[in-house]
């Protein structure tokens, strides 16, 4: 019998999962590993590489194990991963030279205000869609090759691989030392700062600024294309689909035609339109970036407002200031009260992300009174990725020749009802869950299977898509604007606290 199920090993930042699909896109078995997080220092984020192998190694067993499965079930498998973060290993033994650096981390914002000096920000942006920022991979490389002892003498003779999770985890999938494929898809290399958008190549000209040897990077694919075999748990699957996590969640909701838009509430929150076969260059503080690509079709491109803290902000909540035990407490804590209380919480931890792009600005919470309470601080928790989801909303309809009509949404936030019933009130369009909301996951799966043949179009895994509850705005416009305009006053007090 031929193998009758698709898997997604998607690797994320706080955790990493395993989950199995069938043909008609449901789910049969996860398993989830959580993932360390390391903070050496002030700004600094990252992760061990060999412990994102090793969750990765026991969400698939895992799986497996609950389906009562084995390899040879398995169709194809899609990596999903978190994306910009960055893995740098030796070539020959495997062994990582240094931590991954994390999307998160801002220790390379000196080296990005120095590129800065010469063409400004948006030096870049022409070429790779992305405004100079500690946020990429780019930079990360090269302050590895410059600071890791013999990093860069090592790079020079061909001895050290770069790249995103997605290759770390093919490559070992694949074989690892000696066997391992070293390939990423178009939507991991349009997050590295190193990608020309338009001839889908890595830029020599830019590699050269930041000192990187291109026997590092690995070959650009398609998203959607059988790379290999994988080996070991998986033996002989073919590892047939990669995606940055937010670029998976565009193509497991379905968002095919141009003008549609998913947003992922995760640890952070990312929102993307689909463009369609053109880039559209931002003028409003957006990303210019791969939506995605499917065998030798054109790619599909998108816009992408990212915002650094949404579902770090609750974990900030619980384990900075224990005003809840549990995220799952926020909801009830936050319906405890009416309304904010005139508080506003702009989580700035890592500056801001989209529209704004100011690493000098830090978290701030203001409107304070003694009438505030721990009820008002979750609501405004909550209200913060609502409004910073509004700013995205507005940059992407300047940006776009369309006005977003509804919004679908995913990631582990949604299933906070009160979030979603505030997400519609402040955009005042229909806000939809589907009933899968693993949609990261689930459009790792759909790109492997359609590149096996489990799925024979895209028009088929848009028959698959349905909706489980939508939300519509319960106040009005004028309400709205007014909140919306003590959100922007709060924004604008956290500009510039952090210098030089």
């Amino acid at each position: 019998m031929a193998a009758a199920f698709v898997g997604a090993l998607d690797q994320g930042t706080t955790s990493t999962r395993f989950v199995i699909f069938d043909t008609a896109g449901r789910i049969v078995a996860m398993d989830q590993r959580e993932l360390r997080q390391v903070y050496p220092r002030p700004g600094w984020v990252e992760h061990d590489p060999a412990e994102i192998w090793a969750t990765c190694l026991e969400v698939i067993s895992g799986a497996l194990d609950t389906a009562r499965l084995t390899g040879a079930d398995i169709a194809a498998v899609g990596i999903a991963n978190q994306r910009e973060t960055t893995v740098v290993w030796d070539r020959g033994t495997g062994a990582p030279v240094c931590n991954a650096i994390v999307w998160q981390d801002t220790r390379t914002e000196p080296q990005c205000a120095a590129l800065a000096r010469h063409g400004g920000r948006d030096r870049l942006r022409a070429t790779t869609g992305l405004p100079l920022a500690a946020y990429f991979s780019g930079p990360k490389v090269q302050w590895i090759l410059d600071n890791v002892p013999g990093a860069r003498r090592r790079a020079e003779a061909g001895e050290l691989l770069f790249g995103t999770v997605d290759s770390w985890c093919i490559w070992n999938l694949t074989g690892g030392a000696g066997a391992g494929l070293h390939v990423t898809d178009v939507t991991n290399a349009s997050r590295t700062m190193l990608m020309d958008l338009r001839t889908l190549a890595w830029d020599r000209a830019i590699l050269a600024t930041l000192g990187i040897p291109h026997s590092m990077l690995p070959s650009i694919r398609a998203s959607s294309e059988v790379f290999g075999a994988a080996r070991g748990l998986l033996e002989g699957v073919p590892v047939a689909a990669a995606f940055g996590d937010q670029h998976a969640a565009l193509f497991g909701q379905t968002c095919f035609a141009p003008g549609e838009a998913k947003n992922t509430y995760g640890t952070g929150c990312f929102l993307l339109m689909n463009t369609g076969p053109e880039p559209v260059q931002s003028r409003h503080g957006l990303l210019t970036t791969l939506g995605y690509q499917v065998g030798g079709e054109p790619p599909v491109y998108a816009l992408e407002g990212s915002i650094a803290i949404a579902g770090a902000l609750v974990q900030w909540l619980r384990d900075n200031l224990g005003i809840i035990g549990s995220a799952a407490e926020v909801e009830a804590l936050a319906r405890s009260v009416e309304d904010n209380g005139d508080v506003y919480f702009v989580p700035a931890f890592s500056g801001l992300f989209a529209p704004h792009w100011r690493s000098d600005a830090r978290g701030a919470i203001l409107g304070l009174t003694r009438y505030a309470n721990r009820g008002h601080l979750a609501r405004a928790a909550l209200e913060a990725t609502a409004w910073q989801t509004r700013e995205v909303v507005d940059a992407m309809n300047g940006d776009s020749s369309t006005t977003l009509a509804s919004l679908r949404v995913d990631g582990g936030m949604v299933g906070n009802e009160l979030l979603m019933q505030m997400q519609a009130d402040v955009l005042g369009v229909p806000v939809v869950r589907p009933v899968v909301t693993e949609t990261t996951a689930l459009g790792a799966a759909y790109a492997a299977g359609l590149a096996a043949g489990v799925w024979p179009s895209l028009e088929r895994l848009r028959a698959l898509w349905a909706p489980d509850r939508t939300w519509k705005a319960r106040i009005d416009a004028n309400e709205r604007d007014k909140r919306y305009q003590r959100w922007q006053k709060a924004v604008a007090r956290t500009l510039d606290w952090a210098g030089e």
